[in-house]
């Protein structure tokens, strides 16, 4: 029941023992500064190939960027965040009707990261949905608020169209066919975690999320506006993202690592809490179909280079992902040729 303690909104004067890191753990909220030059891509600027090349250099040297003008509207975006807020100041019984620690249910309420395997939680709350296709997922999702299924199916129907236009993008920058990326990830699966951050009584001893980076090919996430809390790890040090109004963070995942044959990187990042306001942000993710097979195309091994990865599919991956901590040491490691 301990991994509950948030879940039950119940408000803490102190950090609870189990979310207390080891000193040598700590966020070191006081050393952070931000980072001044994101790479901030403009994806009506109408000008395909310098797109691609600053997508490219973003990729590269940082395994992140924002983007603007993405095609995702105002209105898809603004009820997202409204709905999310509405969805966690639900009464605690209504929530918990949610609530599972079981990571392979494909809807599901819980804490921290994976309260079965951590031995220090995380100051998190999230709600989990499997996503694509809509129509075998959406009946399942709470029906309250009653908005609920209409506002997160329109989001993620939008949001699906920006991932599969960037990743178009990422393979020509990469030097490959427009749709070889997509065409070796197959019918793309999609999931989404709806983070809450509650105020923390001593921020500095925990994190919402530890370093960590994504399993799955892309991430598109929708910062909270208002609260800063997203971090990345640039050229060994951590450094603030703040957001950026109408912009989208999009992070490389692993699979996107492998399938540029480790030329692109899946960026460590993690979320730090702060005692006097709540965060939420939404993130989501496209994943390879099952049955794909993640390896480098052709193209990125023909000059002698080997590959610098194994073969592997989506699945096997993921079970090996889950069943560590969530700040070990990259899962990539465990596929290295």
């Amino acid at each position: 029941m301990e991994g509950k303690v948030l879940c039950t909104g119940i408000r803490h004067r102190s950090l609870p023992e189990k979310y207390v890191r080891p000193e040598s753990e700590r966020p070191k909220l006081t050393e952070i500064s931000d980072c001044e030059d994101v790479p901030v891509v403009d994806l009506g600027s109408g000008d395909k190939s310098q797109i691609n090349q600053q997508i490219g250099d973003a990729c590269r040297l940082f395994g992140f960027f924002q983007v603007i003008n993405h095609g995702v509207s105002a209105d898809a975006v603004e009820e997202m965040m409204k709905v999310a807020e509405e969805f966690f100041k639900l009464p605690v019984e209504e929530k918990m009707k949610f609530y599972s620690e079981d990571p392979s249910k494909t809807m599901r309420l819980s804490t921290s990261f994976n309260v079965q395997k951590e031995t220090v939680h995380n100051w998190r709350d999230y709600l989990r949905l499997h996503c694509w296709p809509l129509e075998q997922f959406a009946p399942e999702w709470p029906s309250e608020p009653s908005s609920f299924k209409e506002v997160v199916s329109r989001y993620i129907e939008e949001v699906r169209a920006l991932g599969l236009r960037l990743e178009e993008a990422i393979a020509e920058s990469l030097g490959l066919e427009r749709n070889c990326i997509k065409d070796t990830l197959g019918e793309q699966g999609q999931h989404m975690a709806i983070n809450y951050y509650p105020p923390c009584p001593e921020p500095e001893l925990t994190y919402g999320l530890p370093g960590h980076t994504d399993p799955n090919a892309l991430t598109i996430l929708l910062q909270d506006l208002h609260v800063c809390g997203l971090q990345v790890l640039i050229k060994g040090r951590w450094v603030a993202v703040k957001p950026y109004p109408n912009a989208f963070v999009i992070n490389i995942g692993d699979q996107l690592q492998a399938l540029s044959n480790g030329i692109y990187k899946s960026v460590w990042h993690r979320a730090v809490v702060n005692a006097d306001k709540p965060r939420i942000s939404v993130a989501s993710f496209l994943c390879p179909a099952d049955d794909a097979v993640i390896s480098a195309p052709p193209p990125l091994t023909a000059d002698g280079s080997t590959a610098v990865y194994r073969s592997f599919t989506y699945p096997e991956y993921y079970k090996k992902f889950w069943s560590r901590n969530l700040d070990q040491e990259h899962c990539m490691e465990l596929f290295r040729n």
